[in-house]
């Protein structure tokens, strides 16, 4: 449930941050009815405006003088009240906000908040009350929609957001499931239609991604809707009418926003989450998997002997985990839940043992209609933990309804309570739940490696849109789906870096990997958890080249769309010496290729047509012949 701001503001006080509350008489700010809000001078600025005559409300936001987001409507719509218009204005209070939190995957476990925030307070002329909180930080605006008393159902929002029609636009057709292609038009030129609210968009301003933060039952997903000729995209909700029982705290409206490194680099949705919830996280554990479902399909889920084989694989190339995916209790002769001796049917137990002694984990796929009811959770999760499985991939949620998005209030805090790490498919799309829940390790919500219709072109603009707001099940490394996937076997390693994941889910077969030792041995290496993240160099549907550090060491994932190319990447991951070792496509197949190169100089990498590339970057020391370990 959205966190009351009474509440938040409560908590910033433990000690986790540094809070400056004023408040400013109506009449001081009467004559303007204009604010700005931003964390510096050099920082986006949100412009809020109150039309006198009207008493309708606007938002901008600019960067260095220049368009982000021209004035756009600001307003919610309840069954006892329209505020979105004939609102006058009652006071403004603000604060800064200064916060520190870890978390167990992402771009970087180590985050740093530091906001200013504004609250807003309008009355209509009968009483109703509307707050508008806008927040501010050095790479993003959001606001939100507080109702400080009951005002009844929501209706729907007028909130919108007005591009200028000629900025470049990279946008996912909606679906129910978040899995649409990325394509790049112009935002007027885009076709009328709905869209996924993770939108990206390049202005005078620099780049903006439309993004949602703090969504949860209390209320419902939102996408956007626009209409071709203009530069307009319009909020629009899951539900018609969303149920409230008092007051009631909108999920953010954001805007990250700077130039594509600072976008690309940027926790900001997960920054504007609540602070976990989980409690005792030590066994949280981010890592790699073999995924056996394009593996070995539903066939290897029914066999408990393919499954121990998958299992010895994993284990000798100390990869951390083994997913056991749809078909496990789906058999032939399957067992019925409801039978209180059920759990004494299922091979599960046997091979969660068999492979604890090798010391690899299970995630096992459950479907969410198995978990949709109280009852049925409290039968699959104690059972499952008590198994021994560290983990489950849930699917087939496919919606953002309010009703859903209660079922995930209900689910996070019951997994967590029994240790089971989760990752989501079918689902929604992160909106800052690896903050408040860090035992989500990534979720889905992408045209992934299963699609066959996906392009070289989404998957380099995929770093800059869907992977920015959180963990990204894309599932990389299915070498054996030769003429399904658009891009070379270099770029396919790449993307295991190019694409963020706290369980890093490898599609591959072990004769697919063995036939390629390269990748299979970058594979050994790669962690699934960062100490930080880097844009090397980047263009939506062009090229997309990532550096993440794990310890001491910089991967290096790079992906491209297009002919093939001799391409010149910055190495601008510190100063001082770099052995670079590189995987690339070579005329037999991969090869690998070693140089010794200062920080801030070229790596220069010849990538084939839709091709890419994957590296290790250690400090070099006289001697030093390889980064492996």
């Amino acid at each position: 449930m959205a966190v009351p701001i009474r509440t938040a503001v409560a908590a910033l006080c433990t000690g986790l941050a540094a809070t400056l509350l004023t408040t400013v008489p109506a009449r001081a700010e009467k004559q303007e009815h204009t604010w700005a809000v931003s964390a510096s001078a050099h920082a986006p600025r949100a412009r809020i405006s109150l039309d006198d005559s009207a008493g309708t409300l606007s938002l901008s936001v600019t960067r260095a003088g220049r368009t982000v987001i021209e004035p756009s409507p600001v307003g919610i719509v309840t069954e006892q009240a329209d505020l979105s218009q004939d609102l006058r204005f009652l006071h403004r209070e603000s604060r800064t906000i200064d916060e520190r939190y870890r978390t167990k995957s992402g771009k970087r476990l180590d985050r740093r908040v530091r906001m200013n925030e504004t609250r807003l307070s309008f009355a209509t002329p009968r009483g109703a009350r509307l707050d508008l909180v806008v927040r501010a930080s050095a790479d993003g605006v959001a606001y939100r929609y507080v109702l400080p008393a009951a005002s009844g159902d929501v209706l729907g929002e007028t909130s919108a957001f007005h591009l200028p029609p000629d900025a470049s636009a990279w946008l996912g057709t909606y679906r129910a499931d978040n899995e649409g292609q990325f394509v790049q038009y112009t935002a007027a030129t885009a076709p009328t239609g709905e869209y996924s609210d993770q939108a990206l968009f390049a202005t005078d301003g620099g780049y903006t991604l439309l993004a949602e933060s703090d969504l949860t039952g209390a209320y419902s997903g939102a996408r956007l809707a626009h209409d071709q000729g203009t530069g307009t995209y319009r909020v629009k909700l899951a539900d018609d009418r969303v149920r409230t029982d008092g007051p009631l705290a909108t999920p953010w409206r954001a805007m990250v926003t700077g130039d594509l490194a600072t976008v690309t680099r940027s926790t900001f949705t997960d920054d504007l989450a609540p602070a976990s919830k989980a409690g005792h996280t030590s066994w949280i554990k981010p890592g790699t998997a073999l995924w056996t479902w394009l593996a070995g399909g539903r066939p290897a889920g029914q066999s408990l002997t393919a499954q121990k084989a998958y299992v010895d694989y994993a284990a000798e190339r100390g990869w951390p985990y083994e997913a056991v995916d749809a078909g496990w209790y789906f058999k032939a002769d399957a067992w019925d839940t409801t039978d209180p001796d059920w759990q004494t049917n299922s091979w599960m137990p046997e091979l969660v043992d068999y492979a604890r002694a090798k010391g690899v984990g299970i995630i096992v796929w459950i479907h969410q209609r198995d978990l949709d009811t109280a009852e049925e959770r409290a039968r699959w999760l104690p059972t499952l933990e008590r198994w021994g499985v560290k983990g489950v991939k849930i699917d087939f949620m496919d919606s953002e309804a309010q009703s859903t998005l209660r079922w995930y209030d209900a689910i996070l805090p019951e997994t967590a309570a029994h240790h089971l790490l989760v990752n989501f498919h079918g689902s929604t799309i992160p909106k800052g739940i690896q903050r408040t829940w860090p035992h989500v390790m990534t979720l889905e919500g992408v045209a992934g490696e299963e699609k066959r219709t996906n392009t070289a072109a989404h998957l380099t603009t995929l770093p800059f849109t869907r992977n920015v707001i959180g963990s990204m099940d894309f599932t990389p490394g299915a070498f054996q789906r030769v003429g399904l996937r658009p891009n070379s076997d270099a770029a396919e390693v790449g993307l295991t870096v190019a694409y963020e994941s706290g369980l890093q889910m490898f599609a591959g077969t072990p004769e697919s990997y063995d036939a390629r030792p390269l990748a299979r041995d970058y594979f050994d290496q790669v962690p699934a958890a960062w100490d930080d993240t880097r844009l090397l160099a980047g263009s939506p549907g062009q090229e997309a080249v990532l550096a993440r550090r794990g310890g001491d060491r910089w991967f290096l994932g790079g992906v491209y769309a297009g002919a093939a190319r001799r391409a010149e990447v910055p190495l601008t991951i510190g100063p001082g010496r770099w052995l670079v070792e590189t995987v690339e496509d070579g005329t037999g197949g991969l090869v690998q290729r070693r140089q010794v190169l200062r920080g801030g100089a070229t790596l220069a990498v010849d990538v084939l047509a839709n091709g890419g590339f994957a590296g290790i970057a250690c400090a070099w020391r006289p001697g030093l012949t390889s980064c492996h370990r």
